[in-house]
């Protein structure tokens, strides 16, 4: 393991039974970097933080927490996690939970720094059991990041949460990333992985279809989208050559096309009065759909066989 790198998959594989969960997994957690791991259910997600984790072993392949067996305190110390789901004493008040789970550690930050960067500092005399689901999601952010870690594992972090909540963890995730935090994100908002990730990797069936980052990503997808005000018929718009689909949505025509710079000259010349033209890329949801389409419709498919 090289200076950079605080956990590693190599070659991992894991099965329940006759289900392969994980099939030769490589991966490798970088210093100061937010990785995001994407993929269906059941794409190996939750098993690869697991085995990261040291809650189960491979049953090939190796798992590595800063170079050391994942069950080792020396490595578990320099870590923080935030799964999906945490049975906190609903009695205890938050101030008391950030301080108990502080002492389990050896270099914690400060409770009003912790409170303060979780955006938890309203929150600290009031009983965990009384607060929301967003507010406990937000508690359960500040545990996590109070042992000052080195690695942040961060399983579905922002369900529940609003829309306000949700841009403060953002700012949160990015301030821990600036002090060379490395962190394990998974997530179903792909705008959180784009917004955030310098790194993706795309999972599905147990295997790694995908890595890189943001950009290499949709540059696996050839769409482009075109979007603008035309009173084009959509149909026919629908029939040219290099079109992909054609749909008309606000008032506006909205094209999928290979080959926007052809399009865009037809439309420029079947309409002198078109108005409003924007050309993009396609974006992270479209990469992560073409990626994963064929995981998905063979998991459909094995879903339809066992029943």
């Amino acid at each position: 393991m090289n200076d950079t790198t605080v956990a590693r998959l190599d070659a991992a594989v894991k099965r329940y039974g006759p289900l392969t969960a994980l099939d030769g997994v490589d991966l490798a957690v970088r210093r100061g970097e937010l990785l995001a791991l994407l993929g269906p259910n059941g794409a190996g997600k939750s098993t690869s933080i697991s085995l990261l984790l040291g809650l189960i072993r491979p049953d090939t392949g190796r798992a590595e927490l800063f170079g050391l067996d994942p069950q080792r305190i020396e490595a578990r110390r320099r870590i923080g996690v935030m799964l999906q789901s945490a049975n906190l004493p609903p009695t205890l008040r938050v101030g008391e939970l950030l301080r108990l789970t502080m002492s389990y550690y050896p270099n914690p930050r400060g409770c009003d720094e912790t409170a303060a960067l979780a955006g938890i500092a309203d929150l600290l005399l009031r009983p965990y059991g009384r607060l929301s689901g967003g507010q406990q999601r937000r508690v359960q952010f500040a545990l996590a990041l109070c042992g000052r870690p080195e690695l942040l594992f961060l399983d579905e972090p922002t369900v529940g949460m609003d829309i306000d909540a949700r841009q403060k963890l953002w700012t949160a995730m990015r301030a821990l990333v600036a002090e060379g935090c490395a962190v394990v994100l998974t997530t179903h908002y792909l705008e959180e992985a784009e917004a955030l990730a310098q790194r993706v990797v795309v999972l599905g069936r147990g295997c790694v279809l995908s890595a890189g980052s943001v950009d290499d990503l949709r540059k696996r997808v050839a769409l482009t989208r075109i979007r603008c005000v035309s009173e084009l018929d959509t149909e026919a718009v629908a029939g040219w050559p290099n079109v992909a689909s054609a749909t008309r949505e606000d008032g506006h025509l909205r094209i999928a096309t290979a080959q926007a710079e052809a399009v865009v000259r037809r439309l420029l010349d079947a309409d002198p009065a078109l108005g409003e033209l924007e050309v993009q890329r396609a974006g992270l949801a479209e990469a992560f759909t073409e990626l994963t389409r064929d995981a998905v419709e063979a998991a459909d498919t094995d879903q339809r066989e066992a029943a």
